[in-house]
């Protein structure tokens, strides 16, 4: 009887420490009405949907338990919509054609605030063309210009890589710092070390090495970086025993 009374109290426990989340959408867009939309992760690599619902007169809702505090995406079908971070508590996603934002939970206030900000700098950027365009007509010289909109563009730039660098910093130890370093290197063809990056794992703490994508990432980036520099990289060096070993047994 008291084994039974024990394993009834640990799977009590279990349960007491899971999380729950909830989640309650609104859309404006009237072309989602209808749509299926799902909450997808990263497991094993994989970009695996841990939970889904409909869109109904402009309105969805998921919720169920976690055992840890994950980074999702919000998605109609394959299609990604925008980053959720799942949290315990009442989670609030409003989507438009103007802007889309989740709120509600510490991280995702946290997460939001950053791409509120992003957004600004990168529409400073892009602004840029208007404003080249404005001063050609007030018939401003081309030099004077080009070096104006340089030195504008490059300080855009310098205030969008200290704002990331500064966010992954600050929450390297959340799923906030591996979230953002994956979208900043999503875009890349392969794997590189941008002075960013090395900047950003110069500084990293050891939970943020151990991510599986950051370490993954990190360690591919600096093979690639020695190939490119024309050095034998471990994998090289271990394919080459292999081969030798593989020679000498032959003979």
């Amino acid at each position: 009887m008291s084994r039974i009374l024990y394993a009834l109290f640990l799977a009590l426990t279990a349960v007491s420490c899971s999380e729950t989340y909830s989640i309650q959408g609104s859309s404006s867009i009237a072309t989602l009405d209808g749509s299926k939309l799902y909450l997808r992760t990263i497991k094993n690599n994989e970009l695996k949907a841990i939970d889904s619902c409909d869109v109904v007169h402009g309105q969805f809702h998921f919720n169920g338990s976690i055992d840890t505090t994950r980074m999702c995406n919000l998605c109609m079908d394959d299609e990604s919509m925008l980053p959720v971070v799942l949290e315990q508590g009442e989670i609030t996603i409003r989507i438009d054609n103007m802007r889309q934002n989740v709120s509600g939970t510490p991280l995702n206030d946290a997460l939001y605030d950053f791409l509120d900000h992003h957004n600004r700098l990168s529409n400073q950027r892009q602004e840029l063309a208007t404003k080249q365009s404005q001063m050609i007509l007030e018939g401003i010289d081309e030099q004077t210009i080009n070096r104006q909109l340089t030195v504008e563009a490059a300080q855009i730039a310098q205030q969008e890589d200290s704002l990331v660098t500064n966010f992954i910093v600050e929450n390297f130890d959340n799923v906030l710092g591996p979230g953002v370093f994956m979208m900043i290197t999503s875009g890349f063809q392969y794997p590189v070390l941008t002075p960013q990056i090395e900047d950003i794992m110069s500084k990293a703490t050891r939970k943020f090495k151990n991510d599986p994508y950051v370490k993954d990432y990190y360690e591919t980036a600096t093979e690639n970086e020695r190939r490119m520099q024309g050095f034998d990289t471990p994998a090289d060096v271990a394919n080459a025993q292999t081969e030798q070993q593989h020679a000498d047994t032959i003979q």
